[in-house]
């Protein structure tokens, strides 16, 4: 459709599209335009689009964004190139889509001798462009940049043997039971129990294949190593360059030039107990404008790492190399050398900080008045942690808090009260997905896994960085300047209908019509709070919904139901960050080290391209380790038994999460027993042919483990309790409507009359 293909154009150049663009791009009239208003609200029904093309610009929805890193997979019959995201979550968005690889030159098949030349195994930047009506492709792609190769060699753990040979054990969770040889001669010195690269040199149908060792990576005989396995696996940079360190020791401390003095502000920073580094500091005080009854003055304070890392230095190079700081149980691969994350640029207690700062103004109701962006000189008050700052809201003080209770805590919690009215007006997505954190032995051995209470404190520091990060971006707006932004796609149809179909068989009735915000998933989760099937819905509107990115261009934020919304709060830890301190550095003219005026869309495409595929790469070596440290948590209670839930489901069996210690383990489907088991894919279930007993995606079972794969981190169970029942017709069909069972599906939400939902603008 010309449409289509006309916003995807204009979002490629960087452009924003709504009504009044399209209906100029087309000549349109008046009748015309209405006929617009109509066709957009049927390609935003059909999943096509995203927003109305009036409060918010149109955009493809379910789209790759126009610059994506990409890993180059295989060849074709005709020998092009194929594609796919170098990151993707096939759990959560199904199989990778595949990218046609550009070879053609001015109508001719034939390579320009002047571009890139990539091959199998690279790692490329591609410029994306939709394909319609080409079987096989959704995009084809054409190479901007060739970021390296893949890695080639496999990991896993040498394990010796009497003869001076060596066999690996694979790390990867497919490959378990498919180990390599490697010859005497071939081991590369390595010791029993190391992390070892090897080149496989002999496949065979009969027997495994034969190896040798490339590089020995460093023993894993403690859990303490086991980060070492995610950091190899997925290529995370973890040494700095000698000119990186040497830029980072030569960097002197902050002086007040160009600053605004503003160390007797009592700001104070709020994080976890053991955090090592301080990026955020926070003060509120009542607002004095006596034309702002009850309103307040929201202060936050970050880091001002922009001052040390300039734009094309060694350090800025290696931070957008590492694209963000890799939190492991037992250690973390930081974004910058600790002479900055740990040092000039963690706002300490009692010493003079360089800071980038915002000062808001919030009216009585939360909404905002002003803010204004300022470059000062700090001295944090007092290093808090959140259990501190919320026992002295809580009336308990210590020797800390207790000074500071009534002039700098108190204030905090009255500002943050007004701001969240506001939030509660907004109704972002309200998800109640508890975190697991590892708490470990001094030899990196996992002690206990507990769930750390959400405190008010926490709340109330998210509140005001979201504040910050907005205003950051509504600054940069408005004075016309390059960004990146944070955005967040709304769900895409095909999971909207799937969360249509969990939602029926429980007997709730998902509204067909209507603006699909947020508040949309808040009811549904409301009304199942309490109930059986909490978990089980909660997981499922989680899965619905898309994955945030880093882009150039932006789309909003759908999660938390914003406009506009940047990263700013975190430069310490997220290149993203610096990006945007730069950019408020130059539009203010704040200073001579922001973001340089020459810079292009083009180029924070790809920075945005970059250090959105070291997030996703990031919390998938995060994961992993802690996978690898519950297994070896595990190992030694084989044959022991757990309550847990379905975490998922496919053909193969059930992915069970274990209540006390939230690992993750899976049943295969051929043990579960007599019968055959069909995968119901709307229902997020495995269900008996014969007996119709089933298993669904937040059902509760008790298992006995039976197998622990430490390396892997990979856990097998076997399935002790039985399913629930699920009356079946011929061939394993549900009978009626309701797949469970269930009839007269409720409804929520009000009507604007019969069968239409009420109409609501997008935020």
């Amino acid at each position: 459709m010309a449409i289509l293909d006309f916003i995807e154009e204009e979002r490629a150049a960087g452009r924003e599209v709504g009504r009044r663009e399209i209906a100029k791009a087309f000549g349109l009239d008046q009748g015309g335009k209405i006929w617009l208003k109509r066709l957009l609200k049927e390609l935003a029904e059909e999943g096509e689009i995203g927003g109305d093309g009036k409060d918010r610009p149109v955009h493809p929805r379910g789209a790759l964004p126009p610059v994506l890193l990409s890993e180059i997979k295989r060849r074709d019959r005709e020998g092009d190139l194929v594609a796919q995201p170098l990151e993707w979550d096939e759990a959560e968005s199904g199989a990778p889509p595949h990218i046609l690889v550009e070879r053609v030159r001015d109508g001719r098949r034939k390579p320009n001798a002047a571009a890139p030349a990539p091959g199998v195994g690279d790692q490329v930047i591609l410029k994306l462009t939709r394909l319609r009506g080409v079987e096989g492709f959704a995009y084809s792609g054409r190479v901007l940049k060739i970021m390296g190769k893949a890695r080639a060699a496999v990991l896993g753990i040498f394990r010796a043997l009497p003869d001076g040979s060596g066999r690996l054990v694979p790390i990867d969770k497919k490959a378990q039971g498919r180990e390599a040889i490697i010859p005497k001669g071939r081991t590369g010195e390595a010791e029993d129990g190391d992390l070892v690269s090897v080149s496989l040199r002999r496949e065979s149908r009969f027997g495994p294949p034969e190896a040798h060792v490339r590089e020995r990576l460093g023993s894993i005989k403690s859990e303490r190593a086991v980060s070492l396995i995610a950091i190899h696996a997925h290529g995370i940079p973890h040494e700095f360059p000698p000119a990186a360190l040497q830029e980072a020791a030569d960097a002197p401390t902050a002086t007040l030039k160009g600053r605004e003095d503003w160390r007797e502000l009592p700001l104070v920073t709020i994080d976890p107990a053991d955090a090592k580094d301080h990026d955020d500091a926070v003060h509120a005080a009542p607002d004095e404008d006596p034309s702002n009854p009850g309103g307040f003055v929201v202060t936050v304070a970050i880091a001002d790492v922009a001052a040390y890392v300039r734009p094309g230095s060694a350090l800025d190079r290696e931070a957008l190399q590492r694209g963000n700081s890799v939190y492991f149980p037992d250690r973390v691969v930081p974004m910058l050398p600790e002479r900055i994350s740990n040092d000039l640029c963690s706002l300490r207690e009692n010493e003079d900080r360089p800071a980038m700062a915002v000062r808001l103004v919030l009216k009585s109701d939360g909404s905002k008045k002003s803010h204004s962006f300022h470059r000062v000189l700090m001295r944090s008050a007092a290093k808090l942690s959140y259990q501190q700052a919320q026992a002295a809201i809580d009336g308990k003080p210590d020797g800390k808090t207790g000074p500071i209770r009534e002039s700098v805590l108190m204030p905090l919690w009255a500002a943050y009260g007004v701001a969240a009215r506001a939030r509660d007006q907004r109704q972002p997505l309200d998800l109640d997905l508890p975190e697991r954190k590892l708490i470990l032995k001094p030899d990196g051995a996992v002690e206990r896994v507990i769930v750390p209470e959400r405190l008010a404190a926490h709340r109330l520091i998210e509140e005001f960085m979201i504040l910050a990060n907005v205003a950051a971006a509504e600054t940069l707006e408005k004075a016309g300047s390059l960004l990146v932004y944070r955005c967040h796609d709304e769900p895409s149809l095909e999971k909207m209908r799937a969360l249509g179909e969990v939602l029926a068989s429980i007997g709730i009735k998902l509204p067909k019509d209507g603006a699909l915000r947020p508040v949309l998933f808040n009811r549904i989760l409301a009304m199942i709070k309490g109930s059986e099937n909490e978990t089980l819905i909660n997981e499922v509107v989680l899965r619905t919904q898309a994955q945030a990115e880093y882009v150039a261009e932006n789309y909003g934020h759908f999660g938390l139901n914003l406009h506009r919304y940047a990263h700013f709060t975190s430069p310490i830890r997220r290149y993203a960050d610096l990006i945007v301190h730069r950019a408020l550095v130059t539009a203010l003219k704040l200073g001579d080290d922001g973001l340089p005026k020459n810079t292009t869309l083009a180029e924070l495409r790809e920075v945005a391209t970059r250090i959105s595929a070291a997030e996703r790469r990031a919390m998938a070596a995060e994961r992993e380790t802690t996978d690898r440290l519950i297994a070896h948590f595990l190992a030694d209670q084989i044959g022991a038994s757990f309550d847990g839930r379905v975490g998922g489901v496919n053909r193969a069996g059930l992915f069970v999460k274990l209540n006390d210690t939230g690992a993750d383990g899976f049943i295969p489907a051929s043990t579960l027993g007599g019968d055959y088991y069909r995968y119901d894919e709307a229902a997020h279930a495995l269900i008996g042919e014969r007996t119709g007993e089933s298993w669904r995606l937040g059902d509760k079972v008790h298992v006995k483990l039976v197998e622990a794969a430490p390396v892997a981190g990979a856990l097998r169970f076997e399935l002790l309790s039985a399913g629930r029942t699920v009356a079946t017709g011929r061939a394993g069909k549900r009978r009626g409507g309701a797949p469970y069972g269930e009839s007269r599906p409720a409804t929520f939400g009000k009507r604007a009359k019969p069968g239409r939902a009420k109409p609501g603008k997008r935020r």
